[in-house]
């Protein structure tokens, strides 16, 4: 990894939402706070950092690792709300939090720490059927009804991340997922994520946390 490449974001907090390079975001925006966060990107670079907080509080602390998005679709409603589309650029990784003029917050992150510029290597073959065949399982455990035959043109990338981003898993194990460096470590962590919840007590979607 080259130097440092520090950037000031703007941050939208929110549990459970993970923002991958290539994957794409849809998030419906209703208080004020960030209907102005949203209304400013658009006035200036369009780009929103998604990062998961640790924990419920307005100002809980935030994850390290966190994904930059640039807006590609814009709704604005009548009332002030929005729907939006964030198209994922780069994660990164947290410097510090900045003073904030606003009433949303900023941060200082460092965008080099993920070399996410270029498109991953290829799963192998046993690798991509062992996250195909273990989400059919997770799906049909999940009652979910699925079109697998389109599931399975989806290029591996897009496949592990679609998964890591709609699988109902606990905050802690989707930032493992998002900050697993690379496509192969992140797919098999997945399909050991989705085994363990599916065999688990209370089934595919009780609260469990794989430690």
């Amino acid at each position: 990894m080259m130097g440092a490449e520090p950037a000031r974001v703007k941050i939208f907090p929110l549990a459970g939402a993970l923002l991958f390079p290539r994957s794409q975001l849809p998030l419906h925006i209703f208080e004020e706070r960030y209907r102005d966060m949203v209304a400013h990107a658009l006035d200036g670079d369009r780009k929103i950092a998604m990062v998961q907080p640790q924990g419920l509080d307005d100002d809980a602390p935030l994850h390290q690792v966190g994904g930059l998005g640039e807006i590609i679709s814009v709704e604005e409603l009548e009332d002030g709300r929005y729907n939006i589309v964030l198209q994922g650029l780069t994660r990164f990784r947290m410097i510090r939090e900045a003073p904030s003029p606003e009433a949303y917050r900023l941060a200082d992150v460092d965008l080099a720490e993920y070399d996410d510029a270029a498109e991953p290597d290829p799963l192998g073959i046993a690798q991509r059927s062992a996250v195909e065949q273990e989400a059919r399982s997770f799906g049909d455990a999940l009652g979910l009804a699925v079109d697998w035959e389109a599931v399975g043109k989806l290029d591996d990338e897009t496949l592990v991340n679609a998964i890591a981003q709609v699988a109902p898993f606990d905050i802690g194990a989707k930032q493992a997922l998002l900050e697993t460096p690379t496509l192969g470590p992140r797919a098999d962590m997945l399909v050991q994520l989705m085994q363990f919840q599916r065999m688990a007590p209370g089934g595919p979607e009780a609260d469990q946390t794989l430690q």
